[in-house]
């Protein structure tokens, strides 16, 4: 939660850490219906009411108890995709369907049906050997891939619908377990279980539909690590949840969230990844609705049966995930991604719900924000500060006071009378400026944005058909309906250079408050009861309206250059599909150890999720660190996909030399190893965009088959050549570093001393660096010097680091544009360079015909580990034919061959022969 100004603000924010202003699973009401009352599994699907097409086969299923019919519809997806929908056969209104998350309507392919056993009904998917089984009575699901038992829907009867109702007049409601209700005078009362109205604290929420939950449960054969379903401050790896609290998945501003608890935080991603050996699933459970997801791992184990004659015998129990998904209202829509393998799963999501856009270059270079920088003469002083202490950056960021009394699109006329000249200055020195826009827009008749959205009808209703109102920054507030696509039109105008002004091309933009945060509101949030666009409850919707946000921001920014620039927007609220629009952060972190070390997981969770551009602020934004954990967080930081330093109000300036000048030099240090690495991310980053590719990976993507790496989260791979271990604790001078791979070989990025894989190596550590190997077998682009900021680097020469592999090879790629257009995609404006070291030649050579990009930049060293003895000579031969001596230094004790003054033209064609 970004802090405004003042005594009720500060008062505000301690208040804010109380966990009670919060609930836990027993104050929710369709979690202690769904959980707590028990139940048979009362569904039977009606096989005589099959339809089958080309696109889907539909089925009724009926509740025994109330008699009401729903509708069951199975169809495969081009992809090894499957989608499994129920909703209501004629409801009395419509119910939500999320929209706008999925890049377009599936491509679908035909599921030939077949008779099975009685009361089974077979759908086979002959393309990739996939059967579905449907069976009636009870009513179950199971999808086996090559005769082997993938994931069961439903084994557990669990499915839970509550059908929409007329409101009660005198009688209660029946609910899908009426009869359990009405029979057991141990149950709660109706007011308990949250039927038509819900009590928490001093709000009530009344519902207009009534009780509209759903749930059911997915069995997962064999599997034993999960992983998914941000956002909370947990461990990657999905734990246990037993009697203890589910998983919850509903965006809050949670002010100094605690450590290792279930609540939901910023964002939502309801996509769930399992793995084992041999195989890696994905559920995508696509509602919008305040969710719960229960977690029941049962690990493989061995019985000793009863002795027969003088043998005992053993029986193997295999492991199974049973994951309960519950959601206050809309339908069933899940998709089950088949895998088989990490890759294929990123893929099937990516078809679904699109790619990382490619960021400009220069937001992933290193971002500086402070809630606030005081004025005109603050940003430019901690501009010049940068340059004094020679440590490159690229973005300096402005929060909410440089506005005129926290109004969005404005500036204030003490502090930042001139901002165009402003951004002049940072514009000459190749660097840009983020501001902030929240969602919540002051309640003020003279303020044009509001003037204008009231007459619009631009705003969130309450449930009385009047705007609704809460308190956030600016006061009292009114929230723009970003779910209806013409306020999005009109926010998106708002960028333009001739509305917004004061503003320039290197302004940038940050989606702030918009879970929706709202200070007075249930849970700081939003009523439920709200009304948007199409006259849907906020209840229904409320997890995506910051994605509905970010959507417009990122829309407004490609209008205003035309279609021709890149956007870059940072926000704290999200859902699936949100890396189609720029970057996400972790909130609200303290500056405390343990914020550090769990920013490791949080990050890789939120990277197997589809969000690769991702971040935690760096030296927490609550709290002033110590030295030694901000220069530990740096470090971290500058091997992290999004890169910025941020601090709320109250804490002390800690731009990077105000540490003493050893501090500052440790700083700096990390700073430039990141801007030296900016080729490397930069290629990460088109790999996310095309192929989406995981930037940040847990062990366990690059490495699916070793036991050993599914749950380790205290060090990740950088792409698929660099293995990051943060240092996380204090005063400790050794770290245990696995490294992976029993026929992997390992080079410290640094001395290149290197070790075989498959094992934990104690590493000596200081306060001067971090611990980072490269893997053998890959090829590393960096730059061979640094400027003050990305655009100074666009010329600077290249180097590349080859690691070789036990068999002597070495593989590699590099991405190249301009940077910041779209002249990439719409005029196919690129290079894509691949290198291989083989049988002793380096080689450069197109990795896609289709791209085309002029650059004069020069690959000019190449440093080549492993090589295990002197070569006698080396040569260049170039596409033209001719072939140059290559003047050459070789360090026997690091097996390290130098080449230098090379001057290859880095989209030329060439070799290098070591002989």
């Amino acid at each position: 939660m970004e802090a405004a100004g003042g005594e009720d603000a500060i008062s505000f924010q301690d208040e804010a850490v109380d966990k009670n202003i919060f609930k836990d699973c027993s104050k929710i009401g369709f979690y202690r219906r769904q959980k707590l009352i028990p139940r048979k599994n009362t569904y039977r699907a009606l096989l005589d009411s099959v339809t089958s097409g080309k696109d889907s086969t539909k089925f009724q299923i009926i509740n025994e108890v109330n008699k009401v019919p729903l509708l069951a519809e199975v169809c495969g997806i081009e992809g090894n995709i499957f989608r499994f929908k129920i909703s209501e056969m004629a409801p009395l209104k419509p119910r939500y369907e999320v929209s706008d998350v999925l890049i377009q309507k599936p491509v679908t392919k035909r599921l030939t049906p077949y008779t099975g056993d009685t009361g089974v009904l077979v759908l086979k998917d002959d393309s990739v050997h996939v059967e579905l089984h449907i069976t009636a009575n009870p009513f179950t699901i199971d999808l086996i891939s090559e005769d082997e038992p993938v994931l069961s829907i439903n084994s557990m009867g669990q499915l839970y619908f509550e059908h929409l109702q007329m409101p009660p007049k005198h009688s209660r409601p029946s609910t899908e377990c009426e009869e359990d209700v009405s029979t057991d005078p141990s149950q709660e009362s109706q007011d308990d279980l949250g039927l038509w109205q819900e009590k928490f604290g001093k709000f009530l929420d009344i519902k207009a539909n009534g009780p509209s939950s759903i749930g059911i449960d997915f069995s997962l054969h064999g599997f034993e690590h999960l992983y998914g379903i941000p956002q909370h401050a947990e461990t990657h790896q999905l734990k246990n949840t037993g009697d203890a609290e589910a998983y919850r998945l509903y965006n809050l501003d949670v002010y100094g969230y605690k450590l290792h608890d279930k609540l939901g935080i910023y964002g939502s991603i309801p996509y769930l990844l399992a793995h084992k050996l041999d195989r890696t699933i994905g559920i995508f459970w696509l509602n919008a609705s305040e969710m719960l997801v229960e977690i029941n791992i049962q690990p493989t184990i061995e019985h000793t049966l009863s002795p027969k004659g003088s043998v005992l015998a053993k029986q193997k129990v295999k492991a199974r995930a049973d994951v309960r998904w519950m959601s206050e209202s809309g339908i069933i829509d899940v998709f089950i991604l088949m895998g088989p393998t990490p890759a294929a799963v990123f893929k099937q999501y990516s078809i679904l719900t699109g790619t990382q856009a490619l960021p400009p270059l220069f937001s992933l270079g290193y971002h500086q924000c402070r809630w606030n920088y005081n004025d005109e003469q603050d940003v430019k002083d901690v501009d010049a500060g940068f340059d004094d202490h020679d440590i490159p950056y690229d973005v300096i960021w402005l929060d909410i006071e440089h506005t005129e009394g926290k109004r969005y699109f404005t500036w204030d006329k003490k502090k930042f009378p001139n901002p165009k000249r402003m951004q002049e200055l940072l514009k000459s020195k190749k660097r840009k400026v983020v501001v902030i826009s929240d969602p919540h827009i002051k309640v003020d008749p003279m303020y044009s944005l509001y003037s204008q959205a009231k007459e619009k009808g631009y705003f969130v209703k309450n449930n009385r058909g009047g705007d609704f109102e809460g308190i956030c920054w600016p006061g009292a507030s009114s929230y723009l309906d970003f779910t209806n696509p013409k306020v999005r039109e009109w926010y998106s105008s708002l960028f333009a250079f001739s509305e917004y002004e004061g503003s320039s091309d290197i302004l940038f933009v940050w989606n702030d408050m918009n879970e929706p945060s709202v200070f007075r509101g249930p849970e700081l949030t939003m009523e439920k009861n709200a009304i948007h666009y199409g006259n849907w409850e906020h209840r229904d919707l409320h997890n995506i309206y910051g994605f509905y946000q970010q959507m417009a921001t990122a829309q407004g920014l490609i209008q205003r250059s035309k279609g021709k620039e890149r956007p870059f927007v940072l926000t704290r609220s999200f859902f699936a599909g949100s890396q189609k629009y720029g970057a996400v952060w972790t909130g609200d972190n303290v500056s405390e150890w343990g914020y550090l070390k769990i920013s490791i997981p949080m990050l890789l969770t939120l990277s197997v999720a589809g969000i690769p551009f991702c971040g935690a602020d760096v030296g927490g934004f609550i709290g002033d660190p110590e030295p030694e954990l901000l220069v530990r967080w740096y470090q971290a930081g500058a091997y992290q996909p999004f890169f910025r330093g941020h601090a709320t109000m109250n804490t002390k300036r800690r731009e990077p030399w105000l540490f003493g000048e050893e501090h500052t030099k440790l700083i700096r240090e990390a700073i430039k190893e990141r801007y030296a690495l900016l080729p490397y991310w930069y290629t990460l980053f088109y790999r996310a965009h095309v192929a989406s590719e995981p930037v940040m990976r847990p062990l366990w993507v690059e490495f699916p088959n070793e036991l050993e790496t599914f749950g380790v989260e205290d060090e990740y791979m950088l792409g698929s050549a660099l293995l990051i271990h943060p240092v996380t604790e204090p005063k400790i001078t050794m770290v245990d570093v696995f490294l992976p791979g029993f026929v992997e070989v390992w080079y410290d990025f640094r001395t290149f001393v290197h070790w075989e894989g498959a094992r934990t190596l104690k590493v000596p550590i200081a306060l001067d660096r971090i611990p980072v190997f490269q893997r053998g077998g890959s090829v590393v682009p960096m730059k061979t010097a640094l400027g003050r900021s990305t655009g100074w680097m666009t010329h600077l020469p290249y180097e590349l680091l080859v690691a070789l592999d036990t068999k002597g090879s070495a593989k590699g790629e590099l991405y190249l544009d301009d940077g910041h257009s779209f002249q990439y995609l719409h005029q196919k404006q690129f290079l894509h360079r691949k290198f291989l070291f083989c049988d002793g030649i380096l080689s450069s050579s197109c990795a896609d015909e289709n791209g085309h990009y002029h650059s004069e930049c020069v690959i000019e060293k190449i440093l080549i580990l492993g090589i295990n003895k002197q070569p006698s000579s080396v040569t260049t031969s170039s596409s033209d034919g001719q072939e140059k001596q290559v003047v050459f230094t070789y360090c026997s004790k690091t097996a390290v061959l130098h080449l230098e003054k090379l001057s290859l033209n880095v989209g030329a064609n060439w070799e290098i022969h070591v002989k």
